[in-house]
Formats: structure tokens, sequence, C-alpha cells
């Protein structure tokens, strides 16, 4: 049996596929000939992440695809209910690169609170010429410790989230239309752990109240979940991180919130228009920016990769 892991997959998820039979490509096939190579090569397992699509022409071009799986969360890039309904088995990994996605979060929060992003630009260019002004200049940071944090998805990332969010003494407040409690296990290195119940609230209640918001939620079919009204609600010198999903911001508001000094400053994974974002939001210098790699880390893409591995195997299993 052959897969095509079209967006990559670690090599520990390659050895395992590899140890049970299957043969593993992990070439880069084009969106416009991918259907043709599926059926060209005889590909019975198609993996992808967030840059293939898989639509419902593919599926129905390529009989012989047995599973479709997605190597992190969100499958908005995959027709899954159709996939389904022709008897194909979607899988993906909703718990591998959640710890991965948290850290990232607080990476752009610390990376805000204390300017890094900006002086992280300037250091280089003046820092031997204006190294008092640059002192000077960055001097006015923020701690996060004992402030409130908005969750905005209160799923398995949004957990990991307040589960660190908790442990540096924060103050956690969260919305999901989904989810009325959240029960957080917050563990310690010595086996020691506290349980924390987080009720969860109306968006306007948190967008009112916290003094740092971060968004875990699926991609918005009808608009942005966050414009010109919803910062207004804001508290002034508020920051926002989105390592979620782009579109679920509106840029052009967030630029005006953060020129007017409403937002204090924000923290962008993804964006509006990957993968050419626009070049106001890369060169603001109150943004911290990293090009949608909220799950791209070496224990997260092993984790993946043994997971996918795993429900292969499984499925295929089953079937026999």
């Amino acid at each position: 049996m052959k897969i095509l892991a079209n967006d990559g997959l670690d090599q520990s998820g390659i050895e395992a596929l590899e140890e049970k039979g299957f043969e593993v490509v992990t070439q880069k096939v084009e969106q416009d000939h991918l259907i043709n190579y599926i059926n060209e090569n005889s590909v019975n397992v198609l993996l992808v992440r967030s840059a293939t699509k898989v639509t419902k022409a593919l599926i129905d071009q390529c009989s012989g695809l047995q599973i479709i799986g997605r190597g992190g969360v969100g499958m908005d890039n995959i027709e899954v209910d159709y996939a389904r309904s022709k008897n194909i088995h979607v899988i993906n990994t909703p718990s591998a690169s959640s710890a991965s996605v948290a850290e990232l979060v607080f990476a752009h929060l610390f990376s805000g609170a204390r300017f890094l992003e900006d002086s992280n630009r300037q250091m280089p260019v003046v820092g031997d010429t204006k190294f008092a002004e640059l002192k000077k200049a960055y001097a006015k940071g923020i701690e996060l410790r004992g402030k409130t944090i908005g969750i905005i998805g209160m799923g398995r990332i949004g957990q990991e989230v307040a589960k660190i969010a908790l442990g540096m003494g924060m103050r956690v407040v969260a919305a999901d239309n989904n989810v009325g409690r959240a029960s957080i296990k917050v563990k310690f290195y010595n086996n020691q752990f506290i349980n924390v119940d987080i009720e969860t609230e109306p968006l306007e209640a948190v967008l009112k109240h916290a003094d740092f918001i971060t968004f875990h939620v699926p991609s918005q079919k009808q608009g942005h979940l966050i414009g010109a009204k919803e910062f207004e609600l804001m508290k002034n010198g508020v920051a926002i991180v989105n390592c979620s999903r782009g579109g679920i911001i509106d840029e052009q508001a967030l630029v005006e919130a953060l020129n007017s000094g409403k937002v204090l400053f924000a923290g962008l994974d993804v964006f509006e228009n990957e993968p050419t974002p626009s070049k106001l939001i890369l060169t603001h210098p109150k943004i911290s920016l990293t090009p949608h790699t909220g799950a791209s880390t070496l224990e997260a893409q092993d984790r993946i990769g043994l997971s996918l591995a795993e429900q292969i195997w499984s499925i295929l299993l089953t079937q026999s």
C-alpha cells in the first residue's frame, strides 16, 4: 500500500509506517497535478497538513483513496463530510501539537510585553550608536503574572494555554459556545498537580475584562470574529495573539487599533492572505510575527507522525 505525505511527515512516522510494510512518498506534488499523481501511482492514503487542499473533485476522481489524514487539528482544507460519505476514512491528530501551539502563544506574549519584536529589529541597526535611547524606549515593559488572559476557544489548545497561564499566576477567563466548563489539570515536575475549573463566559464579557486575548477557534465561514466593533469592547492597552486561523481578526481593524493605542501589541502566526500576508502587517513595529509555525516543533512533528501511523494501521487492521 502506498502513502503520499504531500506536506511532509516526520521521520519517526515514516519509519513506523515502513516497518509495517507501507511505501511512503514524501515528495511535494503541486495541487494541479495531485489527482493525476494519486491515480497514476496507485496512492491509497493521502496525508496533508494545511497547504494541500482535498477537494470534492479530488475525492471523486481518486477512487483508490481509502484514508485521508491531516497532520494537525483543523481540517478546513479537507471536504471531510463528503469524503466520509464516499466511505473514505478521515483522520487527524488533535492532541499532538496542542502544547506546541500554546507555547508559541506565550512566546508572542513575552515578545510583545518586552518589546522584543521591535528591539530585535533596532539593536542590529543602531544598538551601537543609540544604546541609551533604545534602553529608554524599551524600559516600559509589562509583566504577565497577575494579569487576566482571555482565551477564546477552550478546546485542546485553549486548555493547554490555560495550564501555562495558571502556572504563571495569571487569572484565566474564557469564552466558548460549545464548552460550558473546562477542568484544567496543572501538573508540576514532582508529580504534584492542581485542578482548576473554568466556567466559560460570553465573548463580550471576555473581551471587556482581559488584559491579553488569545484565539483558538476554527476558521470563520461568515466574516471576521473580531473587527472594529469588538476592538472597541476591549480594554485600552490590551494585547492579542492569534495562533489559530487567518481571517479570525480583521487585519485592517487591527492595524487601526494598534495605531490608536487601543491595542498595545499583537502576535500573529496566521494571516488573512497566506502565503502572501499583507506588507502592512509584516512591517508593523507592534506586531510579533511567525510564519504559521504553531505546531512546528520537533516534538510535535514526532507525535504527529506516530499518531498518524498508529491510526492508519488500526484502520487497516479493522478492515482486514
